[in-house]
């Protein structure tokens, strides 16, 4: 579908996609396909989830782990670029572009809840879901002609955000992570990320219902 046209793309700012517009070229030059960029996000979230998993043997890790939840989020930017620069485009990439995202907050919280930093680990596992139901409200509203919701305080780029400050506290202050019966750095970002994930589904919900308020279809 080489006229095909995504109807809804996540906005982001000028100075972010700049980083990519060199990667962009290459890939073009070189034939990489969109779609093995999508992949490769999956491969960074799996390198950072280790890098959790493996931190409370080797601390220095959470400062590592940040950067490769960055790099899944550079490459989820990469891939939607690619795919307009070389008009591939296409249904079957929004379906590419979108399940690597959803495989990727799994896998990274996945590696927190098994860290060792957590308190209680099932804050990481509920983080997860939230971050899903998060997604799916948003694709919701594409999926019933209301738009793509984008709106909310933990979309996806925040999730990372504060999973980056949490590693990042959590190395340079070791000792509020390791007392006993008491909740961490990690629980205390899990415990955000929720909360921030619930206000994210109501604010898109509300969009949602907007919209379609505007409908003049909608009875």
């Amino acid at each position: 579908m080489p006229d095909y046209e995504p109807t809804s793309r996540r906005p982001i700012a000028a100075i972010f996609r700049r980083t990519a517009n060199t990667a962009v070229r290459f890939c073009l030059t070189s034939g990489i396909s969109p779609d093995a960029i999508s992949y490769a996000s999956i491969v960074a979230a799996i390198g950072a989830a280790l890098c959790f998993w493996k931190s409370f043997q080797y601390p220095p890790l959470l400062i590592i782990a940040p950067f490769l939840c960055f790099l899944r989020l550079w490459f989820n930017m990469l891939d939607g670029m690619v795919a307009v620069a070389a008009g591939k485009a296409s249904l079957r990439g929004e379906i590419v572009n979108d399940l690597p995202d959803r495989l990727s907050d799994v896998i990274i919280f996945v590696g927190v809840a098994h860290s060792g930093w957590l308190h209680n680990p099932m804050l990481g596992y509920w983080a997860a879901i939230f971050a899903l139901l998060t997604a799916y409200v948003g694709l919701f509203g594409q999926a019933i002609g209301a738009g793509r919701q984008f709106g909310g305080l933990m979309s996806k780029p925040w999730r990372m955000v504060a999973v980056a400050l949490g590693s990042w506290l959590t190395w340079l202050l070791p000792s509020l992570s390791q007392a006993p019966n008491r909740f961490t750095i990690f629980d205390w970002t899990c415990l955000l990320i929720i909360a921030g994930c619930v206000q994210t589904i109501v604010i898109r919900l509300k969009g949602i219902l907007r919209s379609l308020r505007k409908d003049s279809s909608v009875v």
